[in-house]
């Protein structure tokens, strides 16, 4: 127990540098890379649905907590292959040659439906999802009180003013009070007292996106444990098998039951019905399938090896 103990404490401290290692390299990185890569779904939708790609914050410290928050949680994933690796090395210890060579042979495995699910989050899911919502709170109209309009036909009537507009901001330099809209952000832009500031431009409509960096990023993290954890069917459905609580033939029995949970599940997280649904949809029934074959192989490779013994 004490030589178990005393090795705990190395593969623990071995683990702790690693960590230190990879969040300091994560927040070095964090304000140009980390963050604005968080963000780019978010913010991506946005520019598309003509909103300006800003997020808000209600607290001072909001800022700062986020860029703290999201460089550890990079850093843990970064130094995780090394912190597997010190884990592993306690654990298989403990283990016989058998469940070693399981561990080792379904590790890969599991780390690339881990990464496979986190891909499906940030490149389909999160970006069609958050567009649809988006392009629905915009299409919302607004009813004025009163639809009609007063005018003074004794008073001049002068042109409308025209602000240059650019996509981006012009070049520089910039004098004093100088203004121009950025189509690209949505944005009127002014040069003051040596510095850009912008009026974000609204749409016209019943309702406007104010989102918070706090709430935005606890949401993707959320939605990126869910997916890394949903997408370890296979692995589940495989071991479901192998301890004997469900049978390949009931699985596939249940085949149709199973599709139409998935469906409505990802309905209801997706809800438009044309693009997010079936990329959410369309995975889970392939992982579900593959739960299935890896089952049966598995299955297949046990019987011979009772057979040859």
């Amino acid at each position: 127990m004490g030589d178990h103990l005393e090795d705990l404490r190395k593969r623990m401290i071995l683990g702790l540098i690693g960590f230190v290692v990879g969040a300091a390299i994560c927040l070095a990185l964090g304000k140009d890379v980390i963050l604005p890569a968080f963000t780019w779904p978010c913010t991506r939708a946005m520019i598309r649905c003509n909103i300006t790609p800003q997020f808000v914050y209600t607290e001072p410290s909001q800022p700062f907590m986020v860029y703290m928050e999201i460089s550890m949680i990079c850093g843990a994933v970064l130094a995780s292959p090394w912190l597997i690796y010190q884990l592993w090395q306690f654990v298989a210890a403990g283990l016989y040659s058998n469940e070693r060579k399981v561990v080792t042979k379904y590790l890969p495995l599991s780390i690339g439906l881990l990464l496979f699910g986190w891909i499906t989050l940030y490149f389909l899911v999160l970006p069609v999802s958050l567009e649809f919502f988006f392009r629905f709170g915009s299409s919302l109209p607004l009813n004025p009180i009163s639809t009609t309009t007063t005018i003074d036909t004794k008073a001049p009537i002068a042109a409308p003013t025209f602000v240059p507009h650019y996509n981006g901001n012009p070049p520089g330099p910039y004098q004093e009070g100088q203004a121009w809209i950025d189509v690209d952000r949505m944005r009127w832009n002014v040069y003051l007292k040596g510095e850009l500031h912008g009026i974000d431009l609204k749409p016209i409509q019943l309702t406007a996106p104010m989102i918070t960096l706090p709430q935005y990023i606890d949401m993707v993290v959320n939605m990126l444990i869910a997916f890394g954890l949903s997408f370890q069917l296979p692995l589940v459905v495989m071991a479901l098998v192998r301890v004997g609580i469900i049978e390949i033939d009931f699985l596939k029995k249940m085949r149709k039951y199973v599709y139409f949970v998935i469906a409505c599940v990802a309905a209801v997280i997706i809800p438009d019905v044309v693009t997010g649904w079936f990329m959410l949809m369309i995975p889970l029934f392939g992982l579900y399938e593959l739960g299935i074959l890896l089952a049966a192989r598995s299955a297949r490779a046990r019987a011979a090896e009772e057979k040859g013994s």
